[in-house]
């Protein structure tokens, strides 16, 4: 689809609440937390303005599905506060996780996007998730702050240094990698590293290390939660790039869950283990 006006909008729109958050998160919840509870709840409706703008599915199914699924999210979520203020984790929590994470993982909704643009329906959902944890659940030590820091790239180093000597001769045994045996050109190298960050691995982290290992580990502790994440994540990426039980992909993404993990729970930031997570997946784009 050609870069029209309403596509740059869309994907300005659902870009903008995602940047929002990372830098100024809690200036942001402190606001919304003055406004009445029913306005909090209704507000995330605006998540859903994109696929008014680019949306191609017929009928209006889809249409009322992006406007109530951000507005379900935080009622839920309101509920879960309630019950559960102490958040060793909720049924509701755990609805929500499964619902983001099934209509990623499963695509659930790319029949109502032109091809190409599902991946702004992916920032929709996760606008939802971090405005309804951030802002109704009021979820605490998520980490989910874009403002790096010299704590957060030596953290996220120190594991990609762990994990590398593990993965990379393993994935060449099991045939998951391959050297290709040229070096990218340093503008093309940056775009990957860039786009990398802010669209595969900021999301996957805030989902697995900000909200899943972080309910786990208030009620599992910090080994077992490490543990159950990596095997989770893992497990997510049982359909990529193959068409069947993709095992080889399972294995390297625990293994690579489990140094993610370490890097987020050392001082609770997503930015530590986004950037061992990016170099991973850079790497491997470039090189294997």
């Amino acid at each position: 689809m050609p870069w029209t006006a309403s596509v740059i909008t869309a994907w300005i729109w659902a870009l903008a609440p995602l940047l929002a958050f990372g830098f100024a998160g809690d200036r942001i919840a402190r606001t919304c937390e003055r406004l009445p509870i029913m306005v909090r709840l209704i507000l995330p409706a605006l998540f859903g303005v994109p696929y008014l703008l680019v949306g191609s599915a017929s009928g209006s199914n889809w249409l009322v599905i992006s406007f109530a699924l951000p507005i379900v999210i935080a009622i839920l979520l309101w509920h879960a506060r309630q019950s559960d203020p102490q958040q060793r984790g909720d049924w509701r929590d755990l609805v929500i996780l499964l619902i983001l994470g099934l209509a990623v993982d499963l695509r659930w909704f790319e029949p109502a996007w032109p091809a190409h643009l599902g991946p702004i329906n992916k920032l929709i959902l996760l606008d939802s998730g971090i405005y309804g944890f951030l802002v109704i659940r009021q979820l605490t030590d998520v980490g989910f702050d874009l403002g790096l820091r010299a704590a957060d790239v030596r953290t996220g180093l120190r594991e990609l240094l762990f994990y590398a000597p593990i993965a990379v001769p393993l994935g060449l045994v099991l045939g998951f990698l391959h050297w290709r045996g040229h070096l990218p050109k340093p503008g093309a190298a940056a775009v990957t590293v860039i786009f990398t960050f802010f669209f595969i691995a900021i999301p996957e982290e805030i989902y697995f290390r900000g909200w899943i290992q972080n309910l786990l580990e208030r009620r599992l502790g910090r080994s077992a939660s490490l543990w159950l994440t990596a095997a989770i994540f893992g497990l997510s990426h049982f359909n990529k790039r193959a068409a069947h039980f993709n095992w080889q992909y399972v294995l390297l993404a625990t293994i690579a869950g489990l140094f993610y993990g370490r890097a987020w729970r050392r001082r609770h930031r997503l930015a530590a283990s986004a950037i061992t997570h990016t170099c991973v997946d850079a790497v491997w784009s470039l090189w294997l």
